[in-house]
């Protein structure tokens, strides 16, 4: 019998029960990452309102303050690969966490507006960062049994980071007495809300230092006898065992295929109809608006009448809908697949949206919305985050990962994840504008992509649950 075979027999790659708890931890700190791109992704929902007034700005140029972190976002994860691979997943890790710690200190205590932008760029670079590496190491750390659930940590950290994120905002307002520039330890309420995101990044960094390098790594890197170390730490198993699984890294990794931007291209409209798909997939699912719903959502509910404390608390709540509504998707993405679930949420998102339409349609009463208007506005919006949550906010995801062919899956999902940083930017920077315009036809347009995505999933997604990587393409 081969050590191959001798390995498969005894179950390497399924960790130990033993080594189980501790294969979790390092999952769980790795996903810290995602926690911070959730949390600094939403908590600039909270001081909104306070930036356009202390600097006062238009609409306009508040969009691009909020926005400008998607370029250092685009760029983070563009880049983060190669620094990866040159110095090792937990060093980027480390460098991700201090530019995170340095843009929540700059971000709290800016002395002008360009200043503030900045550090919202170099936040937005450890995001990208994070998004990347968060993901890639999970999956080379897991054993295979396990990588699928241990790789939804990503995903759930990130939806916990968006709802922790609302909630301190709205704990820091009623310190201030409902009033984002209002006094707390010194500085402006607004300004406590960003430098908070030190702790948690903090914390991203301590967990860095506690979790082993990715093996995969160590091998590429020629350190043979540590990867096989770190195997034995979340696999165990016997020498032959730990030894196999090493070979078997090793042949994979030779016989790997590097695919480049070149073999993306072809097909009669530049890239290949696969890469096209990806790229609608990704653009689909920011053109719903769903970024306005965590960005701006405090500002959307005081344009409209809202409190300013109400407005924070309904944010948290949208928020907790967000995560059931990521929760039901984790549960049926294998079970009813990836294309169903996307048209059910589609269909859900339009009568969420078109409900939001019609009630941002009538005009204010004494700077409200008529009650009813009001609160079918509410429901709405948390039908609308619940159904995106359920369904597209984790398939595309899951997508992007699948549908590829081998040779094509790198750089093809490079091009669909920038695709979706670039289109999450236009329409983060183009709400403030638009709802100055006209806020009820604002949301008719996001209705009128939801509707076209259930043509786009009908006529161009192929399903792919249940599919060998192999089998795609």
């Amino acid at each position: 019998m081969t050590s191959t075979a001798q390995a498969q027999k005894s179950g390497a790659g399924t960790a130990h029960p033993d080594h189980l708890g501790h294969v979790i931890f390092i999952a769980a700190a790795a996903a810290m990452g995602g926690f911070l791109f959730g949390y600094d992704s939403s908590v600039i929902n909270g001081a909104v309102e306070a930036i356009r007034d202390r600097y006062d700005i238009g609409s306009a140029a508040l969009a691009q303050v909020i926005a400008i972190a998607l370029i250092g976002c685009a760029i983070g994860a563009a880049t983060a690969g190669r620094i990866a691979d040159r110095i090792g997943r937990i060093r980027c890790m480390q460098i991700a966490a201090v530019l995170f710690t340095i843009s929540a200190v700059g971000s709290a205590l800016p002395f002008a507006l360009w200043d503030l932008a900045l550090w919202r760029v170099v936040g937005g670079f450890a995001i990208g960062m994070a998004s990347v590496i968060g993901p890639a190491y999970i999956a080379e750390v897991a054993p295979p049994a396990y990588r699928g659930r241990l790789g939804s940590f990503q995903q759930a950290a990130i939806v916990v980071g968006i709802a922790i994120s609302q909630l301190v905002n709205w704990g820091l307002l009623n310190a201030a007495g409902g009033d984002q520039r209002g006094k707390l330890m010194g500085l402006e309420a607004w300004q406590v809300m960003l430098g908070v995101m030190v702790i948690p990044a903090v914390l991203y960094g301590l967990l860095s230092f506690a979790i082993p390098e990715s093996p995969r790594f160590l091998i590429s890197a020629g350190k043979r006898e540590r990867a096989r170390e770190i195997l034995a730490e979340v696999e165990g198993g016997e020498s032959a065992v730990l030894d196999a699984r090493v070979a078997e890294i090793e042949q994979a990794m030779r016989s790997e295929h590097k695919s480049s931007f070149k073999d993306l291209l072809g097909g009669g409209f530049f890239f290949k109809p696969i890469v096209w798909v990806g790229i609608g997939l990704s653009v689909f699912q920011q053109f719903v608006g769903i970024n306005v719903a965590f960005y701006y959502s405090s500002t959307l509910w005081q344009s409209v009448g809202v409190d300013p404390t109400d407005s924070f608390f309904y944010s948290f709540t949208t928020s907790i809908i967000n995560i059931v509504g990521t929760v039901i998707a984790m549960i049926f993405v294998d079970r009813i697949g990836r294309k169903p679930l996307a048209l059910i949420g589609s269909v859900g998102m339009v009568v969420g949206l078109a409900l939001e339409a019609w009630a941002f349609s009538y005009h204010l009463v004494d700077g409200k919305l008529p009650a009813a208007q009001g609160w079918t506005a509410l429901v709405a919006a948390h039908v609308f985050v619940l159904f995106f949550a359920l369904s597209w906010g984790v398939v595309v995801w899951v997508m992007l990962g699948e549908m590829f062919p081998n040779k094509l899956r790198a750089a093809a999902l490079g091009v669909a994840a920038s695709a979706q940083w670039i289109a999450n930017w236009a329409i983060t920077a183009s709400f403030p504008s638009l709802s100055d315009w006209n806020l009820s036809a604002t949301y008719v347009i996001y209705t009128v992509f939801a509707a076209l995505s259930i043509l786009f999933v009908l006529k161009f997604v192929k399903e792919t649950k249940g599919k060998a990587l192999e089998e795609m393409g």
